[in-house]
C-alpha cells in the first residue's frame, strides 16, 4: 500500500500553488479542524510552541488521516529531533535559523539516507508501517518524497544564497520574514529586503527548488505566487482563534449595546 502523495511530491508534481498554516496548539481536535477546513497541509512548530516529540508523533499520524499533509519545523538546528520526527512519518522538516552553506548542508543531511545523507534506518517505526512496508519502499519515501528545508532568516543568509542552496540534500528553501524584519529593523516592504527576496526566489527557482514563506492575509498570498513562491503558510490555529474569538464577542458586545 502506497503512502497519500506527501507535499514534496505535490510540490514535485506542480500541483497548484499550496496552503498551509501553523500548527501550534498540541490538540488533535485542532488538526482534524485544519484538515477538515481544507488546508493542503499544516506544519507543527515545535520553536515557538509547546509541542514535545509525542504530541508532534500523534499530530502527524491525525494530521494525515484528515488528509493533510504534515510538516514539522524543528526547535532549533541542533538535529536532535530529526530522526524521530521522520521516522514519525513526517512529510518534511524545516530547520529554523540557518545562516551558512555548511550548517544548511548538516541539517538536511540528517534528513536522507546515505549516500546523500546520514539518516540512520528505522524500518520498524511508523515511517515503514511498522515493518508492512517493503524496505525499498521505505527506503524510496525517505530519499525522495520528505522535503527538507531551512529557513533563512537573516540578511546574511539570503546575500549567501547560493551557496546554501548548493548544499546537497536540500530541496526547498523558506524565507522567514519575521526574523528578517526583526534583525534589520526594516518592514518587510522595504526595497533592501525585497532584493534579497527576488534574488532568493529567482536563484531556487533556476534550480527548482520550490519555496515558501509565512503570510498573514490572503493579499499576501495572491502576492506570493504571484512572484515565484510556491506554497504559504496563512496565520495559525492560534491567531485563528484568537481573532474568532475576539470578533464573536466584540460583536455579541455591540449587538447587546
Amino acid at each position: 500500500m502506497d503512502w497519500n502523495p506527501g507535499f514534496f511530491e505535490r510540490l514535485k508534481q506542480k500541483a497548484g500553488f499550496l496552503i498551509g498554516t501553523w500548527a501550534k496548539i498540541p490538540s488533535l481536535e485542532t488538526v482534524e479542524m485544519i484538515g477538515h477546513a481544507g488546508f493542503d497541509f499544516a506544519v507543527i512548530d515545535m520553536e515557538h510552541a509547546p509541542h514535545d516529540l509525542q504530541s508532534a508523533f500523534h499530530a502527524i499520524a491525525y494530521g494525515q488521516g484528515a488528509g493533510l499533509s504534515m510538516l514539522a519545523r524543528a526547535p532549533d538546528r541542533s538535529s536532535s529531533v530529526t530522526q524521530r520526527l521522520l521516522d514519525g512519518g513526517v512529510d518534511g522538516i524545516l530547520v529554523p535559523r540557518v545562516e551558512t552553506a555548511e550548517q544548511a548542508a548538516e541539517v538536511t543531511a540528517a534528513m536522507v539516507f546515505p549516500p546523500l545523507g546520514t539518516r540512520g534506518m528505522g524500518y520498524t517505526s511508523r515511517a515503514g508501517r511498522w515493518c508492512l512496508d517493503p524496505v525499498d519502499s521505505y527506503l524510496d519515501r525517505g530519499r525522495n518524497a520528505i522535503l527538507r528545508g531551512v529557513q533563512v532568516e537573516d540578511t546574511g543568509a539570503l546575500e549567501n544564497i547560493e551557496a546554501i542552496l548548493a548544499a546537497p540534500a536540500l530541496n526547498s528553501l523558506f524565507i522567514g520574514f519575521g526574523d528578517l524584519t526583526l534583525s534589520t529593523g526594516l518592514p518587510a516592504s522595504h526595497p533592501t529586503l525585497l532584493a534579497l527576496e527576488a534574488k532568493a526566489l529567482a536563484a531556487a527557482n533556476e534550480r527548482g527548488i520550490p519555496v515558501g514563506t509565512a503570510v498573514v492575509t490572503p493579499a499576501e498570498a495572491v502576492r506570493c505566487r504571484d512572484i515565484g513562491y510556491s506554497y504559504v503558510m496563512i496565520s495559525a490555529d492560534t491567531t485563528i482563534f484568537a481573532r474568532a474569538t475576539r470578533g464573536l464577542i466584540d460583536e455579541t458586545r455591540r449587538a447587546l449595546g
